[in-house]
């Protein structure tokens, strides 16, 4: 069975960050009018026209986006799974996560993690943790990530897309941390997946490379 553990924090906490968040604290914005200006195959740009809360409108631009997930492997030795990949929009091969897009905006989280995570480095795991919700560009978009740790892994062949070309590492869970801290790792959803992990492996506490 997999292991879900959710996010820190009583659940009075939380409950009173979401009222907080929902009541808006005097500073939510009302959509009046939206305009479909570009439709992608996974990016939709819309101009919408807001009220603030002065009453005045304002014009925001944003990104409509399906929603991903994103996958920290981790073995029981204390080595991550990572991926080398080249990204066209910041022109280079960077180290990052697995990661994926969801199929539809109501597909299961926790499947989708499962999916992308054999599809682009063949693993299977037995124990995953929720390690919460990330919203990497709030300024002009909707996307939201839900990060996972898998552990338990199981090695077998990967299914990539056609048009996917990544290589699959192992490195030390202690040197990733390292690396995400001076500045090596440059991916967001993968600076915030290991330090998430580090703090709930206990690695800052015991002062060492074991992920476990």
């Amino acid at each position: 069975m997999a292991d879900i553990v959710t996010g820190p924090g009583s659940a009075a906490a939380k409950a009173a960050r979401d009222r907080a968040e929902e009541e808006g604290l005097g500073l939510a914005e009302k959509r009046v009018a939206s305009e479909e200006i570009f439709r992608g195959r996974m990016l939709h740009i819309f101009n919408d026209t807001v009220e603030l809360p002065n009453g005045m409108p304002a014009s925001r631009e944003v990104i409509r986006h399906v929603g991903a997930v994103a996958v920290l492997p981790l073995t029981g030795d204390g080595q991550a799974v990572v991926e080398r990949q080249f990204r066209y929009p910041v022109g280079k091969v960077i180290t990052e996560i697995p990661a994926g897009k969801l199929n539809s905006s109501d597909e299961d989280r926790l499947e989708a993690a499962k999916r992308e995570l054999r599809e682009e480095t063949g693993i299977t795991a037995d124990e995953w943790t929720d390690m919460g919700e990330f919203i990497p560009a709030a300024a002009y978009c909707d996307e939201k990530l839900t990060l996972y740790l898998a552990r338990g892994l199981h090695y077998g062949p990967r299914d990539l897309d056609d048009d996917e070309f990544l290589n699959v590492e192992t490195v030390p869970f202690g040197e990733l941390v390292d690396d995400v801290m001076n500045g090596r790792i440059v991916d967001a959803k993968t600076q915030t997946a290991v330090l998430k992990a580090a703090c709930l492996t206990g690695y800052f506490a015991k002062g060492s490379g074991d992920g476990r």
